[in-house]
């Protein structure tokens, strides 16, 4: 293991793969700077051009698209008190107060080095906790990785979505597509429907930009937001007392942060406002959060980008992805044969470990950028939609037809787009679907051989071969039950919140 990490950071070190993921901070910053344009859009719309770069190259991209975006949803929630990305809704309390207060340059400044702290730190603990687990995980053989595959879509289906039962209901769906085209044990056609064009099974990259992009795409269109006042950076610049003064917020945050990465389904948002919350609470002036309080800018995007690279532990070890940017994510590592799950490390340990050198150093050309192209984000805030919706078209249209150029993967584009649409207007998520359309296929063939290897008696060998693999299908139920619960709990306060806060509000407007 310490070889492949030794291999791999010296593979990391290439000028092709520091350019690539350079272009895709500055995407990524571009894309979260437009309100209402978001990181999973630009993920999924750009996904297609990881796919004709080496792995070393194509996935960093993307990874500097996702450090990117989170960071870019900050300049137009401190400028004009719209989050750009989910993850900023924390940090428009108190940044668009400063802006109010002539002090944007500020709160811009705090919102860069916050990120870029959480996002390195949590990048350095992403690599310490993924080797233990790693060699954990390479003990495993067939019967194992089908029981942690089935134990992960069970966490995605509780975790994703408000309702567990809605949930189930896409990832069935998700599993029977994977099952269309050709059975990987038997060779036999199934589903195809005497359809030459499904022999092959569903191409995932049309579902992919279908699901995700074409939704973000319509719900952008039906949004009216009126940009007409101009965003302009003003102010002195962050002095270094400040920051000082807003160090021992940053390090908590990024704790908080990198804690919740670790586990699938809560993501940026939970993880910025328990950042918020917990800075606020700790703070000895807690009244002067959300007037203007430079450590509540702090405290919500070193919590937010700390979720950054944690997310990658599940998903390389287990094959679990955190949220709909990291199943992308998921979806790049398949294209490119690298099949996240116990094998991945044995397989192809120095490949990944390369990967994950480059997300670290990454940040050094996240400071550079961020801190020299802030004043262009802050220009770009107020670009219409009307200009930028016609060129995101184009490119899903183009990314999906461009890889295997088969007219058919535009049929598949536009069916899965529709489908995708209509699932988010009736509050479906998306993602166990395409979550059981990438790890059916595994499943189903290391279900395979693991009914091959016990001749048929699945229980007396899992009794008297397998203890692992029976210890996780045990823990299954009970991970299921406990994720369920904690999300019920996590959801409650939210609702009860509501009235207060609205309280709040109409008591501010009568003063």
């Amino acid at each position: 293991m310490f070889e492949q990490f030794a291999t791999g950071f010296f593979m990391a070190f290439r000028v092709d793969t520091f350019a690539m993921m350079a272009a895709g901070l500055f995407f990524g910053m571009l894309v979260g700077s437009l309100p209402g344009f978001t990181t999973l859009m630009a993920m999924a719309i750009l996904l297609p051009v990881s796919f004709f770069l080496d792995p070393i190259v194509g996935i960093p991209f993307l990874l500097g698209i996702y450090k990117g975006g989170i960071f870019g949803g900050s300049v137009p929630a401190i400028l004009v008190s719209m989050p750009g990305t989910g993850a900023a809704v924390a940090t428009t309390a108190d940044g668009y107060a400063l802006t109010k207060k002539g002090k944007s340059r500020k709160a811009l400044d705090i919102a860069l080095f916050s990120s870029i702290f959480g996002d390195f730190t949590s990048d350095i603990l992403t690599i310490l906790m993924i080797f233990p687990i790693a060699l954990l995980v390479m003990q495993f053989g067939p019967p194992e990785l089908a029981a942690i595959l089935f134990l992960s879509l069970i966490v995605i289906a509780v975790t994703a979505g408000s309702s567990p039962v809605k949930s189930l209901m896409m990832m069935t769906a998700g599993l029977w597509l994977s099952f269309v085209g050709t059975d990987p044990v038997g060779g036999v056609e199934r589903f195809t429907f005497g359809s030459f064009d499904l022999r092959g099974g569903v191409p995932l990259l049309p579902m992919l930009i279908g699901l995700f992009a074409l939704p973000e795409i319509a719900a952008v269109l039906g949004r009216k937001v009126d940009m007409a006042q101009t965003a302009r950076i003003v102010g002195e610049r962050l002095r270094l007392a400040e920051l000082k003064r807003c160090f021992r917020t940053i390090c908590r945050s990024t704790v908080i942060g990198t804690a919740i990465g670790i586990v699938p389904g809560l993501g940026q948002v939970v993880a910025a406002m328990l950042g918020y919350t917990a800075a606020k609470n700790a703070s000895d002036h807690p009244e002067t959060f959300g007037k203007g309080e430079i450590e509540g800018v702090a405290a919500a995007e070193a919590a937010n980008n700390a979720v950054n690279g944690p997310t990658l532990v599940p998903l390389l070890t287990l094959g679990i992805p955190g949220d709909n940017v990291t199943a992308i994510l998921l979806g790049a590592f398949v294209a490119q044969g690298l099949r996240p799950g116990p094998q991945l490390f044995e397989e192809q340990g120095a490949t990944v470990f390369a990967i994950l050198t480059a997300m670290v150093f990454a940040n050094l050309l996240f400071i550079v950028i961020g801190y020299l192209s802030i004043p262009f984000f802050a220009r770009i805030v107020t670009i219409k939609n009307s200009m930028l919706i016609p060129a995101v078209i184009l490119f899903a249209f183009a990314g999906s037809y461009v890889f295997r150029s088969d007219p058919v993967d535009l049929l598949m584009l536009i069916g899965f787009g529709a489908f995708g649409i209509i699932a988010r207007m009736a509050r479906f998520e998306v993602m166990p679907m395409v979550m059981g359309f990438i790890l059916g296929g595994p499943l189903e063939y290391a279900f395979g051989q693991t009914m091959a290897m016990s001749g048929g008696d699945l229980i007396g060998f899992a009794f008297t071969q397998r203890p692992s693999m029976l210890a996780i299908i045990i823990l299954t139920p009970l991970i299921g039950f406990y994720l369920w619960r904690r999300m019920a709990n996590l959801s409650r306060p939210k609702k009860a919140r509501q009235p207060e806060k609205v309280g709040r509000a109409e008591e501010g407007t009568l003063k």
